[in-house]
């Protein structure tokens, strides 16, 4: 009997030696603080591991702006009267004599309406030719007109109406209230105005982007500061594409907070706010010294905050957040989460053991039912 139980304990030593030997092969959610910090460049890894405090996060500080270039913000607005292409213009002619070129039925005058301004911005007026209508405004059309028919004419007095902004449009796309085709009129010349036309922004105007593409250039601005300060709103040009979305910046979230990629909602957005948004720290398995994030750092920040003016281009750099302590957390609600950044929470070493141990209290459990089967055999 004494030799069986001294047998069962044996084989019970040797089972939870060897899984407490073979725990690091257990299911884990992350990597450990240890193991990350094994692949610094410091210890022939290939990123550099860099303590996040008030230097690093002044460094490192920057604030996506967005607004228009030259090419947009110095054109001028468009006269409400400038004619442009797929315009109307309607005319009427009158003469000082009694068998004039427009003479009907005894009249002196003769009314021409709808011409229509062709795409190449030209329209066509008997006796004058063909007139290139696009750019001048009604009254300089009208000196022209005046003038060709003088040549035929005594005297022709001209009237020229343009029925304004019919030709001229731009395309509205995204999440705004009504999209398509919006013509540019007297009231809509510019871009804050054109949107408010199309019914505004369907979504939080805190993190919408409105971009503007014309003759194959692109700008960019927050619809917020559009709204609210005039002098970065911008005049429009026949054949402008309008695209209206909300933020497309994006971070990962990784190993013991769970796996997601998350939405910016606001313009800037803190580490520790990232947190938040990613569910929290997981009480059982996280790490709260190990909170890592992974970007690539382009060349000038990463020169500044390695200290390093040797390095060339982007550089792997892993900031490393510890929430342990009272300024650890001020620094994590300082430090500013950037597009493409990839959080990952380290699970806490106390959690492999917490496998381990479970592991070997169901081996245990085993054992003492294999032990009851044996007693039950010998027994018989």
């Amino acid at each position: 009997m004494k030799h069986k139980i001294w047998r069962t304990r044996n084989i019970a030593i040797l089972l939870i030696a060897g899984t407490l030997v073979t725990s690091c092969g257990l299911p884990r959610s992350a990597p450990t603080r240890r193991e990350i910090l094994a692949g610094s460049v410091e210890r022939q890894g290939n990123a550099f591991i860099v303590p996040v405090d008030e230097r690093v996060i002044q460094l490192t500080d920057t604030v996506l702006q967005l607004g228009f270039g030259p090419e947009f913000s110095q054109a001028g607005v468009l006269g409400a009267d400038t004619i442009q292409p797929g315009d109307v213009i309607s005319f009427q002619i009158y003469e000082n004599v009694d068998q004039g070129l427009f003479a009907t039925g005894g009249s002196r005058g003769a009314g021409l309406s709808s011409l229509y301004v062709d795409e190449s911005g030209y329209i066509f007026v008997p006796y004058a030719g063909r007139i290139k209508a696009a750019g001048n405004s009604p009254e300089s059309l009208r000196r022209i007109i005046t003038e060709k028919l003088s040549e035929q004419t005594p005297d022709p007095q001209v009237v020229v109406q343009r029925n304004a902004g019919e030709g001229a449009s731009v395309t509205i796309t995204g999440s705004v209230g009504t999209q398509g085709v919006v013509p540019i009129e007297r009231s809509t010349r510019t871009l804050a105005s054109i949107m408010a036309k199309a019914g505004g922004s369907t979504i939080d105007p805190e993190a919408v982007q409105v971009t503007v593409i014309r003759n194959g250039r692109t700008g960019k601005i927050w619809l917020k500061d559009l709204l609210e300060d005039p002098s970065k709103d911008i005049a429009l040009r026949n054949g402008d594409r309008i695209f209206v979305q909300a933020d497309p910046r994006k971070f990962t979230s990784l190993g013991a907070t769970g796996q997601s990629v998350v939405e910016f909602k606001t313009r800037t957005i803190s580490a520790l706010e990232a947190m938040s948004k990613m569910g929290g720290l997981n009480g059982a398995t996280a790490d709260p010294k190990g909170i890592f994030i992974f970007r690539d750092e382009e060349e000038a920040v990463a020169r500044a905050v390695l200290s390093d003016p040797s390095l060339q281009g982007p550089q792997r750099v892993v900031y490393v957040l510890n929430i342990t302590s009272p300024n650890g957390v001020f620094m994590a609600r300082e430090f500013g989460i950037h597009d493409g950044d990839t959080i990952l929470v380290t699970e806490a070493p106390f959690a492999q053991w917490q496998k381990a141990i479970g592991v070997v209290l169901g081996t245990a459990g085993q054992l003492n039912s294999l032990n009851s089967l044996a007693n039950t055999i010998e027994g018989n």
